[in-house]
């Protein structure tokens, strides 16, 4: 075997998608534009990049879709996952991770493997030849986002995602904020107090809502339109949608108890979340912004808690490439029109650093298998990466296809449970565990194969 596997794009997917090709003794080559050729989010050239959060979202296999596709990554030898725990931060019942050490790790990983090469500059064309992986993710380059558009006739490739802002822990009042999980929730001490919490009255948060509603956004270019995943809206863009909004949302003040005032409830709170294992930076909690920098840390500091915020990220606002992978994507996940060229990621219409992973984990094991003349059995639709897969192979409505998290509306029902609310918890781990039979038999049979 002298065929190489050539992936594009070092982030989540690329990186699993290489991992995993090269266990199985393939030949790797990661093509990654960075830092030679830079992107607005980006900071470094380490490959796994994390750019917007640094939470890979809850950890619970048993009764959250998210937390399963973390156990069928781990039980699959993901590198993605085994390095996320290695550099785990507290935070409640979620895995949020150090993020440099975390890209610095994977990084060192990959080009420790004598299969495995990173050649550093931009891939400006869809190739006709050789195996490949596409995995560019939402900031593709305009260069190959031009090709991709051009050999799908596509006609928008685009939406837009936002980034939410990182504070100082030290520039941070701790007689008004405090730290605690919501509703305690976490198996430590430590966990449970992972989250910074900033409480607002009525009147501060109407004053807050006037304030977003007024400042001044980032412009869109001549032809664009914002058409926002609804998973990572601006919290501008939930203040227009009603001022409750997001005192339902990212500021909802429940589970929450204030010891600086422990009898009076919080109208709206404000959370924020360590982002380093120094715990001098935080992340705002669901704050992805376009407001203008100036306007930013203006109303930013309106939050109690947050007057004399220092801000070592202020929000952004980037394009987010995808395909509408339905009419595009065979079940393999390669493309149609070139069946030689597999998509994995954010690209092809997932949303999330897990999905994108997991992603990546089925582009580089099917694209290994096709290498290798091994036969590959169906990915298990009862298993997450299976409903996953399925949906935006297939599964989806091709005219309103949008990006898409993993969740247990994915899944096929379970015979003989209840719906509705007071169902959930049976109905979940009923979900959680058919999933890892059906996932454990398949890495089972793909063991066999080799």
């Amino acid at each position: 075997m002298t065929q190489e596997l050539h992936i594009v794009g070092g982030g989540m997917a690329g990186s699993e998608a290489a991992w995993q090709a090269a266990q199985l003794g393939v030949n790797v080559v990661i093509h990654e534009m960075r830092p030679k050729v830079e992107t607005f989010a980006h900071r470094t050239g380490n490959l796994a990049e994390m750019v917007c959060s640094n939470s890979f979202r809850s950890d619970d296999d048993e009764q959250n879709a998210v937390g399963l596709l973390h156990w069928e990554m781990r039980a699959a030898d993901g590198l993605i996952m085994a390095t996320a725990d290695r550099h785990r931060l507290p935070a409640g019942g979620a895995l949020a991770v150090d993020r440099d050490p975390f890209a610095e790790d994977v990084t060192a990983a990959l080009k420790a493997l004598p299969n495995v090469r990173v050649e550093y500059g931009e891939i400006t064309e869809l190739p006709r030849d050789g195996q490949w992986i596409i995995a560019t993710g939402p900031l593709t380059s305009s260069a190959l986002g031009q090709a991709i558009a051009a050999e799908t006739g596509a006609d928008a490739l685009a939406f837009f995602d936002a980034i939410a802002p990182i504070v100082y822990a030290e520039s941070i009042d701790m007689s008004k904020a405090w730290m605690q999980s919501r509703y305690d929730k976490g198996e430590t001490e430590e966990e449970r107090k992972a989250y910074l919490n900033c409480p607002m009255d009525r009147a501060q948060y109407e004053a807050f809502i006037d304030a977003l509603l007024a400042a001044d956004k980032t412009e869109f270019h001549d032809g664009e339109t914002a058409g926002y995943f609804d998973g990572c809206l601006p919290i501008e863009v939930m203040a227009e949608r009603g001022r409750e909004t997001l005192r339902h949302g990212p500021m909802k003040p429940v589970g929450l108890t204030n010891p600086h005032q422990p009898d009076v409830k919080a109208h709206a709170v404000v959370q924020l979340r360590r982002d380093n294992a120094l715990g001098t930076l935080y992340n705002i909690v669901g704050f992805q912004t376009k407001m203008k920098y100036g306007a930013q840390t203006e109303v930013l500091r309106m939050i109690p808690g947050l007057e004399e915020a220092r801000f070592a990220r202020l929000g952004g606002i980037h394009r987010n490439t995808f395909l509408n992978s339905p009419t595009l994507l065979d079940a393999q996940m390669r493309l149609k029109s070139r069946p030689n060229i597999r998509f994995a990621g954010q690209i092809t219409g997932v949303e999330g650093y897990v999905e994108s992973a997991a992603m990546g984990l089925l582009a580089g094991r099917m694209a290994a298998a096709e290498i290798l003349g091994r036969p590959l059995p169906e990915v298990p639709q009862d298993s997450a990466m299976g409903a996953l897969i399925h949906h935006i192979t297939g599964g989806a409505e091709a005219k309103t296809f949008q990006p898409m998290n993993v969740n247990f509306g994915l899944f096929r029902p379970v015979d003989g449970l209840k719906g509705g609310r007071r169902g959930r918890k049976d109905r979940y781990k009923a979900y959680t565990d058919r999933a890892k039979a059906a996932w454990q038999d398949w890495l089972g049979a793909m063991a066999s194969a080799a």
